[in-house]
C-alpha cells in the first residue's frame, strides 16, 4: 500500500461506517437512508481500479470489509427496540455480499477496462450491485436459511405482500431487495459523472481513457 491509496481506503471506510449507521433510519416503506450511501462503495472501487489497477482496488475492498465486520460486531452489542441492531444473519449477509460483490466489480472492471470509458464502471457496478442485493437479502431474511440463526424470527420479512405495494404477491424481503436494487441501478448511472470528472482530473486528461 502506498500513500496514493490512502484516500481510497479512507473513503471506503467512511462509506461503510456511514451506511451501517444510516441503514437504521427508515425512508418510506421499502428503503433506508443507507441505500443511498452504500452504492458509493462501487464508485470508490472503480476509481481505484481505473487509476491504480485491480491490485490496489482489491486492497481497498478488503479494508472496507474489515471495517464492515467491525461495524457488525459493534452492532450486535447494541440493543434496539426489537433486539440487537445487527443480527448474526444480517452480519453474515452483509459481509458476504460486500466482499463477493466488490471483488466481482474489480474483476468485471478489469476485463472491460480497454473499452469505452463508461463501459467498465457501469457494467461492473451493475453486476456487483445485483450480486450484492441478491446475497444480502437472501442470507439476511429469507425463510430458506433460518438454520443460520434459528433464534432470529424473520417471519415479518417473509409476510406475503404485493411487490412494492402493487405487483404480484411475494415475501416482504423481496420488495425490500427490489427497491434497494433499483436505487443501486440509478446511482450506478449517476456515479458515471463523478467517475469521469475525478479520473480526468487525476490523469490530466479532458476525459478518462
Amino acid at each position: 500500500m502506498t500513500r496514493q491509496h490512502i484516500p481510497g481506503i479512507l473513503a471506503m471506510a467512511a462509506i461503510v461506517v456511514a451506511s451501517n449507521i444510516l441503514v437504521q433510519i427508515l425512508l418510506g416503506q421499502w428503503l433506508t437512508w443507507g441505500a443511498f450511501t452504500y452504492p458509493l462503495a462501487f464508485l470508490v472501487t472503480d476509481l481505484m481500479n481505473r487509476l491504480y489497477g485491480p491490485g490496489p482496488a482489491r486492497k481497498v475492498v478488503f479494508a472496507g470489509f474489515v471495517v464492515g465486520v467491525l461495524c457488525s460486531l459493534i452492532g450486535t452489542q447494541i440493543q434496539g427496540e426489537f433486539g440487537p441492531l445487527v443480527t448474526l444473519r444480517v452480519a453474515i449477509g452483509s459481509g458476504a455480499a460486500f466482499l463477493t460483490a466488490q471483488l466481482m466489480d474489480v474483476a468485471v472492471f478489469d476485463r472491460l477496462r480497454g473499452g469505452k470509458w463508461w463501459r467498465a464502471p457501469l457494467a461492473s457496478s451493475l453486476v456487483g450491485s445485483a450480486l450484492d442485493t441478491a446475497i444480502f437479502f437472501t442470507v439476511a431474511f429469507s425463510a430458506w436459511l433460518t438454520f443460520l440463526e434459528p433464534a432470529n424470527d424473520v417471519a415479518w420479512a417473509n409476510e406475503v405482500l404485493p411487490l412494492l405495494g402493487a405487483g404480484p404477491a411475494v415475501p416482504l424481503w423481496v420488495s425490500l431487495a427490489v427497491a434497494d436494487w433499483l436505487v443501486k441501478l440509478a446511482l450506478a448511472m449517476i456515479a458515471l459523472v463523478p467517475f469521469r470528472l475525478i479520473v480526468a482530473r487525476a490523469t490530466g486528461h479532458t476525459a478518462p481513457a
